[in-house]
Formats: C-alpha cells, sequence, structure tokens
C-alpha cells in the first residue's frame, strides 16, 4: 500500500505525520488563493483566519511538497485520518499529476492526492471569496486563534516558499502587505533573518484588483493547521 500527497500550505512546512518520502516540486494549472475561511486554528467563527487553497488556472504550476506514505493499510489509514481531521474545512481530495523541476513533459507522479476547496458559498461554507489585498492583509493581520495568528501563517508560508527555492509572487505581495497593516496598527511586523529581501523588504509588484468580499459568521469545525 503506498499513497503521495501534495502540500502547497502549511504542509510544506509542517506536514505532522509520518512519512517515508517527499519531494519538491510542482502540479499544473492550479495557483494558490487566500479565499478558505479558517475557524478553529488560526482563526474563530467570529473572525475567520484566511488560508490558502487552490484555484484553476490553465498554465499556472504551482510548487510544493509530496509526501509519500508507504508501509501497510494501517499505517496509510492512520496517515489520511489525521489529514482528513486537519484539513476538515477543504471539502475535496482531488488527483493530480506531480512533476518534480526539468521533468515538464512527463508527471513524475500520478494520482497524488490533494485538499481543495468548492470556490462556491452555496456549497462550500468555508469558502470566503476573493477580497481586495488591503481587505485580506487586514483580516489575516488580526485573525488568530487557538492554536495561532493568521499572520504567522502567511509569513511561515512564505519563509517555506524561500526554503524550497520557490517563491510565491503572491504570497510575498500578501505578506508585505500584512506588515504594512501590522505598522500601521503599531503591532509591528514577523520577520525572518535570511539574506534574501524578498522576505522581510517591501513589495515592488502591482496590486491585483480583486472583486470585494463581506466576511461571514461560520460554524465550528474540528481542524488542525491549513
Amino acid at each position: 500500500m503506498v499513497f503521495w500527497v501534495f502540500g502547497y500550505g502549511s504542509l510544506v512546512w509542517n506536514p505532522g505525520f509520518e512519512y517515508d518520502e517527499k519531494m519538491i516540486g510542482y502540479i499544473k494549472n492550479y495557483r494558490r488563493c487566500f479565499d478558505l475561511a479558517c475557524i478553529d486554528h488560526r482563526g474563530t467563527p467570529e473572525h475567520p483566519a484566511r488560508t490558502c487553497t487552490l484555484e484553476y488556472k490553465e498554465g499556472a504550476i504551482c510548487w510544493g511538497t509530496v509526501y509519500c506514505v508507504r508501509g501497510g493499510e494501517e499505517k496509510e489509514r492512520l496517515a489520511m485520518k489525521y489529514l482528513e481531521n486537519r484539513e476538515c474545512e477543504y471539502d475535496q481530495k482531488t488527483t493530480i499529476d506531480f512533476f518534480k523541476e526539468g521533468e515538464a513533459d512527463e508527471p513524475t507522479l500520478s494520482g497524488v492526492v490533494v485538499f481543495t476547496s468548492t470556490p462556491d458559498k452555496e456549497s462550500n461554507k468555508y469558502y470566503l471569496g476573493p477580497a481586495p489585498l488591503e481587505d485580506m492583509a487586514r483580516q489575516i493581520a488580526t485573525a488568530f486563534g487557538p492554536c495561532g495568528n493568521n499572520k504567522d501563517y502567511i509569513f511561515l508560508l512564505e519563509k517555506a516558499m524561500f526554503d524550497i527555492g520557490h517563491e510565491d509572487d503572491m504570497v510575498i505581495e500578501l505578506a508585505n502587505e500584512v506588515r504594512k497593516v501590522l505598522g500601521i496598527m503599531g503591532l509591528g511586523a514577523w520577520k525572518e533573518s535570511s539574506s534574501s529581501n524578498r522576505i522581510t523588504g517591501p513589495s515592488l509588484k502591482p496590486k491585483s484588483p480583486m472583486s470585494p468580499h463581506k466576511l461571514l459568521h461560520l460554524p465550528e469545525a474540528i481542524a488542525m493547521d491549513t
């Protein structure tokens, strides 16, 4: 028995389960977006956090880490149970092709599991939808839950992508906007000691227009990190 799962959010730096092998690589035709609510780890039902999910975009690629679990049905079952509890705000398990760097023509792996969410507020109660960059940054800068702050999530994801050598422009732009909000609020900004100015410095990229969004109060769930 063996299965592979692709991590593109906190799984990149904190898988949290026993695995036998990991690889850095990417999936095609998906990109990160911060459109999913977290209400029980880094947020609350009254003030949801924003964490990343995937949205389909032809020609896009999303870098991350794939983990292999092998060694028997029970080990696989325990790993999947852990992941389903942790990722319970994602309403879909999708199977995708995974590519290693330099192997763009043929996938390295097929049938890799990735947790995704339906981009529809009617069928998916945890889907927040897009919002202006400034609004998302204010929400991330101020949301917190039983297990941590939303701002730490975005900064740790930014660092994790730097560490694997594949920074995400959207993550960098949003992280820098969160730093700006924290500075305005007088709360300071989380900084990682690094030679890369892209982690601690200002964003040089223009802001992309996004449709406005109104926060919703959401029922509780049981999860770990997203």
